[in-house]
């Protein structure tokens, strides 16, 4: 995996060199893969997360074993709100989705920091408040919109969050984050590709055209993309959320790209994305160490 920087996470980014070099002596930088989990439901939390790349899904789950993504965090926030916001534990977990570095602060010193009433606590409650504003947006989507602009939804912030156009998810893990039948991501998934937006081959799901997905979805993403920006305004300087980057670079077409679905493609090939290995936790992927940031 490449090198990564604390200047990748756009909140620690954004923050007065003052505030920055008084906290990075404290942040620990780590090497995650996709599968990995930076905490379980009802546990105590130790650390705060800001990653530097990757996507990382807060998943809430069942006693009966059902399971629904309630948010995704990126580069533009972090994992572990309920830390300064006196929570201490979550009900949710935080699974890594693809293979990322990101910096994690110890509680006493987040608290320490926090509690000057600085910089670092305005910008931490201002996401906090557009995650909230996320997770409320979700409820309504999964009540109110179908299974398909639900799926645009979802694949258009994870392009937001990648520099790259594929997402690697396998169609079980797909219906798992949107609490539906596999069967409905295999119709939503081939009516996509049938309008030439995704294609689909051994473990990827490739973008080809954004506008097509931004028009297939709900007005949800525009919801929550706009209370993201009025919150966080620095997104739009930088390779975040709504950036001239991250527009231009996912735009894709069939033409474009070797990608293109042969007409033996259908539900069979969707099946094939991505693997279904379970996650691990941190310390069971043997990840109990970290590179200390100089």
């Amino acid at each position: 995996m490449a090198q990564c920087s604390t200047m990748q996470n756009q909140l620690l980014a954004v923050l007065s060199a003052k505030v920055q070099e008084r906290i990075s002596v404290h942040l620990e930088r780590v090497f995650l893969h996709c599968g990995d989990v930076l905490h379980e439901s009802g546990q105590p939390l130790h650390h705060i997360y800001f990653p530097a790349d990757g996507i990382v899904s807060l998943v809430c789950e069942t006693r009966e074993g059902g399971a629904a993504e309630v948010a995704i965090v990126g580069n533009e926030g972090l994992v572990g709100v309920e830390l300064f916001m006196g929570g201490r534990t979550t009900t949710n977990r935080a699974v890594v989705r693809s293979e990322c570095c990101v910096y994690r602060l110890p509680t006493d010193r987040l608290m320490a920091e926090f509690n000057c009433h600085g910089e670092l606590m305005v910008q931490m409650l201002r996401y906090a408040q557009s995650l909230m504003t996320q997770m409320a947006q979700n409820a309504v989507c999964n009540r109110h919109h179908s299974i398909t602009q639900r799926l645009c939804r979802r694949l258009i912030g994870s392009l937001d969050l990648s520099d790259d156009n594929r997402v690697d998810m396998t169609q079980e893990l797909i219906a798992n984050m949107l609490g539906v039948r596999r069967e409905g991501i295999t119709e939503a998934a081939l009516k996509l590709q049938s309008v030439g937006a995704i294609a689909y081959r051994r473990g990827q799901i490739r973008v080809l055209n954004r506008a097509q997905l931004e028009t297939s979805s709900c007005e949800c993403y525009s919801v929550v993309r706009k209370e993201t920006l009025r919150l966080q305004p620095y997104l739009t300087r930088t390779a975040g959320i709504g950036s001239t980057r991250s527009a231009n670079a996912l735009m894709f077409t069939r033409a474009a790209t070797n990608w293109a679905p042969s007409a033996s493609s259908g539900k069979q090939a969707l099946r094939s994305i991505g693997s279904s290995k379970q996650p691990a936790s941190l310390k069971s992927r043997g990840v109990t160490s970290a590179v200390l940031v100089n």
